[in-house]
């Protein structure tokens, strides 16, 4: 998949100088346009026959560039010059929403009259444009060390120079900028050609998964909600620590854990609970919480032997729902998709804010700034359906063990907890003042049930 988002990148930026060369109809469609001192941006002007043709060029051209940027796999060092190219995609199309009123160079009434405030905006936000994209070339091609990108940056500047004086000498600006324009195209179709030819050989998944073991005894085994890390389960690991094992891990692109290239599975969370489990004779102790319970359950059911003791923190009602093929075709994408640039700007901007709000406390580890972890999470969130209808499947064929079971319920009371327990023959303990995340709120409790 991610050999595949390098070509949709590539496309992204081939479809973005195509739409940033539109200005080379508006020659022949436009001829009240200057080709020699007037601007390409004057083809665009509100007064200008064709302007809302080569407005919606502009906006289209960043954003395509801008999309681009998002679904190239990130490269570490190199942050800092694709996000000035999105910088540029962002301020194009600001150029396309906010037209000159008039054409500046062309028209010499132009400058008389009482411009608007947009005419004042596509000003500005054609040099920061320009200033974002030779700042993303020398960047990215100092990054690169090639000398085909340097060669494409260093015209692009000479055309810029050779723009600003001839501005100010009054004379040729508008065959200097269509230089410019035009090297920005050919740029942006090299950066293409690189993403094509690249080997697309940044593999982050499928690794060692991080696990943490503290204390000695009888073993317990934490597993975490939906887009949970070991540290949530600090304080119960303190306590249990005392007296048992206890083991913590994340699962694949949560935490620490490197992302997976296949998209979770019931049976595939169930293998990696059998993996983490002691050997036989000795038996596990499974605390799990969310969606995890899940995950506890079909272990208890497909290695009865290896269990000892559950422990289900809110576990989530396995809904009978029909699996949504849409879903599984989505879920195959996310693994790669957590490793774009799209992916980390999202994480950097909300993931850390998100995190407090859902369980109170701050991200030490800086976890949630990573963009693995949000597609991790709706991965998992899109493979519920499939992993509800295998537990269903598991709960009509393969029998529980005789083991014991704890389900813990805090908030409202709910009927499919009382429901399960009741199947299950556990122990239902109610916690209506503890909130969803027991275990940072009342991690005694927890210890308790251990």
């Amino acid at each position: 998949m991610e050999r595949r988002l390098y070509v949709f990148a590539a496309s992204a930026f081939i479809v973005a100088a195509v739409l940033a060369s539109a200005w080379i109809t508006g020659q022949f469609t436009t001829p009240a346009v200057d080709r020699t001192d007037g601007f390409v941006s004057e083809l665009a002007a509100r007064d200008q026959p064709w302007t809302r043709l080569f407005r919606v060029s502009d906006g289209l051209s960043g954003l395509a560039c801008a999309l681009g940027v998002a679904l190239v796999p990130r490269v570490a060092r190199e942050w800092q010059g694709w996000l000035a190219l999105t910088g540029f995609g962002l301020f194009t199309i600001v150029t396309g929403l906010f037209p000159l009123d008039c054409a500046t160079l062309s028209d010499p009434v132009c400058p008389d009259r009482d411009l608007s405030f947009g005419h004042h905006v596509h000003t500005l936000a054609g040099m920061l444009a320009t200033a974002a994209v030779l700042a993303a070339m020398t960047l990215l091609s100092a990054r690169w060390r090639s000398w085909v990108s340097w060669l494409f940056t260093g015209l692009s500047v000479v055309a810029t120079t050779l723009t600003m004086a001839a501005l100010a000498a009054g004379h040729g600006a508008g065959i200097a900028h269509r230089a410019q324009l035009t090297m920005i195209a050919v740029w942006l179709v090299y950066v293409a050609l690189r993403l094509l030819v690249d080997d697309g050989d940044h593999s982050r998944g499928d690794g060692v998964p991080h696990v943490v073991e503290q204390g000695r005894g009888p073993t317990v085994l934490i597993t975490s909600g939906t887009a949970g890390a070991w540290f949530h389960w600090d304080a119960v690991a303190r306590s249990l620590s005392r007296t048992h094992r206890v083991v913590r891990f994340d699962r694949p692109g949560l935490g620490l854990s490197p992302g997976s290239t296949a998209p979770p599975t019931l049976y595939a969370e169930a293998a990696r609970l059998a993996a983490l489990a002691p050997a036989h004779p000795d038996r596990v102790t499974v605390v799990a919480h969310g969606v995890a319970c899940w995950h506890a359950e079909a272990f208890a059911r497909l290695h009865p032997l290896c269990v000892a003791k559950l422990v289900l923190v809110n576990p989530v009602c396995a809904a009978e729902r029909r699996p949504l093929a849409l879903a599984r075709s989505a879920g195959q994408w996310l693994p790669a998709l957590g490793g774009t640039w799209g992916a980390t700007a999202v994480a950097r901007l909300a993931g850390p804010a998100v995190h407090r709000l859902v369980t109170g406390g701050p991200d030490p580890y800086g976890i949630y700034r990573l963009g693995k972890v949000p597609a991790a999470a709706v991965g998992e969130w899109l493979a519920r359906r499939d992993m509800a209808a295998d537990l269903g499947r598991l709960r009509e064929g393969t029998p529980f063990p005789q083991a014991q079971v704890t389900v813990i319920s805090s908030g409202e009371k709910g009927a499919c907890r009382e429901r399960l327990a009741g199947d299950l023959g556990a122990r239902l303990v109610r916690l209506p003042q503890a909130g969803r995340q027991v275990q940072s709120t009342d991690p005694e409790a927890v210890a308790a049930a251990v």
